[in-house]
């Protein structure tokens, strides 16, 4: 069992993605309402080597030895992967053993105002960061973000990376009913992304309970309404969690051991994660999955929410 290495977890994006973890669960430079992994713990801008190199890179070279070679590696997990100081050295192990397997970077995009940052990054073949607001207002609302980030400074390190990388930049702008989908905001958000110029744009909601109560998912009409408005070059609607399905990656053992936990007594994600050792990342996979087809239900208590088996009416 690794600890700081998981899946390989079926993406669409990125099909079989053997995800690595540079932080614990869960340090953020952000706080977001729709974030399915929960409350940050610990909020800030702080790069330090919060995962040792070492341990990484021996699960990795373990891994590398003993299984098949997934279609993308992906820093990913319960926090900001730039936050680990040794990022770029972690990209560098992996081009140097696997120079073949392409690399990716799921990130909030907040800390590439840093020259450092952008210059650890450069070796990735696709760069995923999120940008979900672009007037100050939205920003603080949706995100809470750490202390001394602005919005301003998170665009302008998103258009200062563009400049400099020469990979696929794939944006992520994660759409709330009520928070981010006014006319202001919608088009702050264009003409932000103009001046970014990524090479995709995803438009994404909430496939399960985020962290706040108060927030519910965009239909996919009304995303379908926002592409149509933006009238932007390679706007993409993500695909719904079942679609996950068809992905080699896919574990059935993986859905019915969530199952049979989940049958016993209703779970939270921390449960979960305690109780059949997976990453938190990959649970929430699966569980998207089992929601979306009718399998499984939330329901909000004291303790966080909780996933019981959906019982027909």
């Amino acid at each position: 069992m690794y600890k700081h290495l998981f899946g390989p977890v079926p993406s669409r994006r990125l099909g079989m993605s053997l995800g690595v973890d540079l932080v614990p669960n869960k340090v953020c430079s952000l706080n977001c309402v729709y974030c399915e992994v929960g409350y940050t713990t610990k909020l800030t801008t702080e790069r330090k080597e919060y995962i040792p190199y070492n341990k990484v890179t021996s699960e990795l070279a373990h891994y590398f030895i003993n299984n098949p070679d997934p279609d993308y590696i992906t820093f990913s997990g319960a926090g900001e992967p730039t936050l680990n100081s040794r990022i770029g050295d972690v990209l560098q192990f992996i081009k140097h053993r696997k120079p073949d397997i392409p690399v990716a970077v799921l990130t909030n995009g907040t800390l590439l105002y840093d020259k450092k940052v952008r210059n650890e990054l450069m070796n990735a073949n696709v760069v995923l960061p999120s940008l979900d607001a672009a007037t100050e207002t939205t920003f603080q609302k949706i995100n809470n973000p750490a202390p001394h980030l602005t919005v301003e400074k998170y665009i302008q390190g998103l258009i200062d990376f563009r400049k400099e990388f020469s990979g696929q930049i794939w944006l992520e702008v994660f759409i709330i009913p009520g928070y981010n989908d006014n006319k202001d905001d919608l088009n702050a958000l264009k003409k932000a992304i103009k001046i970014i110029n990524p090479n995709q744009i995803q438009l994404n909601t909430l496939d399960r309970p985020g962290t706040f109560a108060d927030i519910h998912a965009a239909s996919h009409k009304e995303l379908k309404k926002i592409v149509e408005y933006w009238k932007l070059d390679h706007v993409e609607i993500i695909a719904a969690a079942p679609e996950r399905k068809n992905i080699q990656s896919y574990r059935k053992d993986a859905e019915e051991a969530i199952l049979g936990t989940i049958t016993r007594r209703p779970c939270t994600v921390d449960d979960l994660v305690k109780t059949l050792g997976l990453h938190i990342n990959e649970i929430n996979k699966y569980l998207d999955v089992l929601e979306a087809n009718g399998k499984i239900e939330p329901t909000r208590q004291l303790r966080g929410v909780f996933y019981q088996i959906k019982h027909k009416s």
